[in-house]
């Protein structure tokens, strides 16, 4: 490994990572709502967080205090069965977590760029830090939207650029997309990514390695991550 903070944490399926991953992250959660009388989760969508959204939403917190935005999204609708904040009213603001604030990326502007100052407002109106980002791994080496050839990828990627989101389109994102910088990202107190497959933790070790060409070594080797996966 060259991405010394990167810690693994192995599973032998989906059920038993999901339930460790939403304790571990309700437990982020608590910390914020005790130190700062609020708390802050950004996360990704996708099919691989279903059941980490099923455990979570269970989770005993005070969820009125707490606010939930997304990693990315597609720019669609949110009644489209592709929108992430679809997904996330669907599976995770139910149970206890449907007192939660849910701020969605998307904002109904024509194009992601039309829209990228309101998102971008949203996302500055959060009680920032994170207390919790939760992100996911294409099999591409993408993260958040960081898609390989996109047509934003390098100002995504500065870590020296103001937080906020940025629009991204690539060959493999199909939608127009929006997503969170790599600054914004950064600006949390506990990074995880959650991954399933054989395929993707082949990809995730390839990244581990020096100058390895995936997106998602730009996440690795600025903060400490813990990876949750089963095969």
């Amino acid at each position: 490994m060259t991405a010394p903070g990167t810690t693994m944490h192995d599973f032998a399926d989906g059920r038993a990572l999901a339930a460790a991953l939403a304790e571990r992250v309700a437990g982020c959660l608590r910390e914020g709502l005790h130190e700062r009388g609020v708390a802050v989760l950004a996360v990704s969508g996708g099919r691989t967080p279903l059941h980490f959204f099923e455990q979570l939403a269970q989770s005993p917190l005070d969820w009125a205090k707490v606010q939930v935005t997304l990693v990315d999204e597609r720019w669609v609708d949110e009644n489209d069965p592709r929108s992430n904040a679809r997904l996330v009213r669907e599976n995770l603001l139910r149970h206890a977590a449907s007192a939660a604030r849910f701020v969605p990326l998307y904002t109904g502007a024509a194009t992601p760029e039309d829209g990228q100052a309101k998102a971008g407002r949203r996302v500055h109106a959060l009680a920032l830090p994170f207390d919790a980002v939760v992100l996911g791994m294409g099999a591409d080496g993408h993260t958040a939207s960081f898609f390989p050839g996109g047509d934003q990828l390098e100002a995504a990627l500065d870590p020296n650029l103001p937080t906020g989101v940025v629009p991204m389109r690539a060959p493999g994102a199909g939608e127009p997309r929006i997503t969170l910088t790599l600054a914004t990202l950064l600006a949390t107190r506990h990074l995880f990514l959650h991954i399933e497959g054989k395929d993707k933790r082949e990809v995730l070790d390839r990244a581990l390695q020096e100058a390895a060409p995936y997106p998602i070594r730009a996440v690795l080797e600025r903060a400490p991550v813990a990876v949750y996966w089963c095969p």
